[in-house]
């Protein structure tokens, strides 16, 4: 259709068809969805309930145990987003020798997880921590080189419990580990008979050294070459 302008034009303006906004009004929402999954943060809430674990840690610097709690918080209960994150610490002991420090260290530990994020570098953190005075073996060979360390370890066993941290050993690995535990087995049984309940509490060969990648006495000499059982890191690669 041809209309006839007799006037000057003043202005103009181009008209969109109501195909054409349709698409772009889509478009623009598809952009912006409403988001209803909750995240940790510093305002989160406390809820009245809490799930958590317990573990123990009994040293030989002193002849009371520590008793490690670990509550978790579960976000988006019920939902795809389902996700159970740690929320606070607790460290209880007859012990009141450390009482001070203790008190510090979960008050802070508990800060982070509060504040929301990755609060798996604490781990590391944690377990870096050396005492001046030596570090000390548990029983299966592992080297704690502080009090600090093994809570580290225990905060590091509970994040892998609830999928925090995954560092298993593929399928590959393992296969090749539990394969060479076999053929070490009848030379282990034989020292362990003779050095008595103490051999008995450790997996490994006795003859077996530190590994400094683990620090568990697991590391022989397999196939000429420096491999731990625990781990499976090997110098050759």
């Amino acid at each position: 259709m041809t209309t006839r302008i007799d006037k000057k034009i003043v202005s103009y303006k181009v008209r969109e068809t109501q195909d054409e906004q349709q698409p772009a009004e889509a478009t623009a929402e598809a952009a912006q969805p409403e988001s209803n999954v909750v995240q940790m943060h510093e305002a989160f809430v406390r809820p009245e309930r809490l799930v958590g674990s317990t573990y123990k840690i009994k040293t030989p610097l002193s002849e009371h145990a520590m008793y490690i709690t670990v509550n978790d918080v579960i976000l988006n209960e019920g939902t795809e987003h389902e996700s159970r994150r740690p929320f606070e610490v607790f460290i209880n002991s007859k012990n009141m020798e450390h009482f001070q420090w203790v008190v510090a260290l979960t008050r802070l530990i508990s800060a982070i997880f509060r504040k929301g994020g990755d609060a798996t570098f604490l781990v590391e953190e944690l377990k870096a921590v050396f005492d001046p005075r030596g570090g000390y073996f548990k029983k299966g060979g592992v080297f704690m080189p502080s009090i600090v360390a093994e809570i580290g370890y225990a905060i590091e066993d509970h994040m892998k419990h609830i999928g925090l941290i995954n560092s298993d050993l593929d399928q590959h690995q393992q296969q090749y580990l539990e394969k060479k535990r076999q053929e070490l087995a009848d030379g282990a049984n034989d020292a362990k008979k003779t050095e008595g309940a103490e051999a008995q509490d450790n997996p490994f060969p006795p003859s077996a050294s530190l590994c400094m990648k683990c620090h568990t006495k697991a590391v022989v000499l397999m196939d000429g070459c420096m491999t731990c059982l625990n781990c499976a890191d090997s110098k050759c690669g």
